[in-house]
């Protein structure tokens, strides 16, 4: 019977079969690679890939290393002999190396040829799990022979008895015309074949032994980017693609800056792209307008063929902790599955959380706890906003009310009188407001409505509770209104009040 492998699992299948037969649960949309087997195509790369009896590791080979550990005999030297929080070393065997006597810097994911004693002869294959100085009895380089690329969460799971099992370099492809991208389920597979489905990616800072939250703030927008589960490839070159749909975003942190290797995943921090989600093919230096916010840890092949306007699934690790806009009890049931704490300052009633502290994920679960501020569920109004017609307007919207990071946003009440109320809120001057889906012969009652840049209050949000065929919601001729949505809960803005904080809360459409 013909063999594939599916995500790196071993299948047997039917002679004729095609893709959508052993891809049941695929995204629709999404794109899997395709790998046909043909050892021409193969080119060894300067990684290796050491499996493990708690894991497998890809490790990039950097220094002089690499006769070492292609060895046939190294694999079955290589057992755990001591681990601490810092390091864990794999020994003792057999080295050439000059050790220094000094102290040197790791990075977490540094592999260090160091010794024991200073004799080369209990020489040690040490991991660093996390940044810190030691004398590991390297030679004057310090000893980094290769870094970790993939796997970086099998570091803090290696304890007593764990060995290396197998060690074999990573192969790439010289000729990529028999590998490719498709999204077509009808594809026949053949003998063979590697079929790679998803991407998952591995937070900066994140395992889930040890969290860390030196990039707290832009992992979080990485999360918050992909949580739909999908990457849009919106550039490809030789070495990166990248997902451009929330380029244009403001206040991303250069918080972890670091070279970005195959399989790094980065945000980019300032110009033009800026909030745009990168991930590498290939090595290249380290940048001062993007922060390392991850790493591919399944998936490579896939972001190595992926092409311009492909859809990738995708998982980050781990998922986003944002309760904003959820019920109470909603709220309780999520952080109780993620061993978080939670306090809330009132469980009477039908509540909705509309704020959280921490803010980002990552400092929820290192905490171990979140606070989240609640309002009554009437404070809170529901509406939808019209993206396909006032697509500008929208994302204006949501920027100044907070509904661009959350489900739950706010709106000071600026005024109202008769059947309109106003809401004025705190949009940055210099922000475009053009014209667009102004009312055309009626402005429907409960429309959401924005001022654009043609009129003096550009920027003032308002409801009419009734239709009007001579202004809009903020009481501009039509040609000065666009129509952002709608609200749902009409009847809690019967009880609002001049300069009250309303919640609102986004329904998708």
């Amino acid at each position: 019977m013909p063999v594939i492998h599916l995500d790196g699992v071993r299948l047997e299948i039917s002679e004729g079969s095609t893709l959508s037969s052993v891809l049941s649960r695929q995204p629709e949309g999404c794109c899997v690679a395709i790998i046909r087997p043909a050892t021409k195509e193969q080119a060894k790369t300067a990684s290796l890939a050491m499996n493990t009896t708690a894991g497998e590791v890809t490790v990039e080979m950097t220094g002089q290393g690499a006769g070492l550990l292609e060895s046939p005999e190294i694999a079955g030297q290589l057992a755990i002999h001591w681990s601490d929080r810092y390091t864990a070393a794999f020994g003792p065997f057999p080295s050439t190396i000059r050790p220094e006597r000094k102290p040197h810097l790791y990075e977490r994911g540094d592999v260090i040829l160091g010794c024991g004693g200073y004799d080369p002869k209990r020489s040690y294959l040490i991991f660093s799990r996390t940044r810190h100085a030691a004398d590991h009895g390297a030679d004057e380089s310090g000893g980094v022979i290769a870094r970790v690329v993939s796997g970086r969460a099998v570091l803090d799971r290696w304890g007593s008895g764990d060995r290396v099992t197998k060690i074999e370099p990573v192969m790439s492809w010289a000729d990529t015309s028999r590998s490719f991208t498709t999204s077509d389920m009808g594809i026949v597979l053949e003998d063979g074949m590697r079929i790679v489905t998803h991407v998952k990616i591995m937070a900066q800072g994140y395992s889930p032994d040890h969290i860390t939250t030196e990039a707290a703030g832009s992992v979080e927008h990485l999360i918050r980017a992909l949580q739909s589960g999908r990457l849009t490839v919106d550039r490809a070159t030789s070495t990166y693609i990248s997902d451009l749909h929330l380029a244009g975003t403001e206040d991303i942190p250069l918080e972890y800056r670091h070279p970005r290797r195959e399989g790094t995943v980065t945000v980019r921090t300032a110009g033009k792209s800026v909030g745009g989600i990168y991930l590498y093919r290939t090595d290249v230096p380290s940048s001062l307008v993007h922060a390392v916010v991850g790493q591919v840890v399944h998936g490579i092949e896939l972001v190595k063929l992926a092409q311009e306007r492909d859809i990738i699934a995708v998982t980050v690790e781990p998922e986003r902790i944002d309760l904003l806009g959820l019920p109470l009890g909603k709220a309780r049931e999520i952080v109780a599955s993620r061993g978080v704490t939670l306090r809330f300052d009132n469980g009477g009633g039908e509540r909705i959380v509309v704020s959280q502290e921490p803010g980002t994920t990552l400092d929820v679960l290192s905490e171990r706890q979140v606070i989240v501020t609640t309002a009554p569920v009437e404070k809170v109004i529901d509406i939808e906003l019209d993206d396909e017609k006032a697509p500008m307007s929208c994302e204006v919207f949501r920027r100044f009310t907070g509904l661009k990071e959350h489900d739950a946003g706010m709106m000071p009440v600026f005024f109202r009188f008769d059947d309109v109320v106003f809401f004025k809120p705190a949009i940055a001057p210099g922000t475009k407001l053009i014209p667009e889906n102004p009312p055309k012969d009626e402005a429907p009652a409960a429309a959401l409505g924005i001022t654009n840049d043609s009129r003096k209050g550009a920027g003032l949000v308002g409801v009419r509770l009734s239709a009007n065929r001579e202004f809009g919601p903020t009481s501009e001729p039509f040609e000065g209104t666009n129509i952002i949505g709608r609200v749902i809960d009409t009847q809690k803005l019967k009880k609002v009040k001049e300069r009250e904080t309303v919640y609102i809360r986004e329904v998708k459409q």
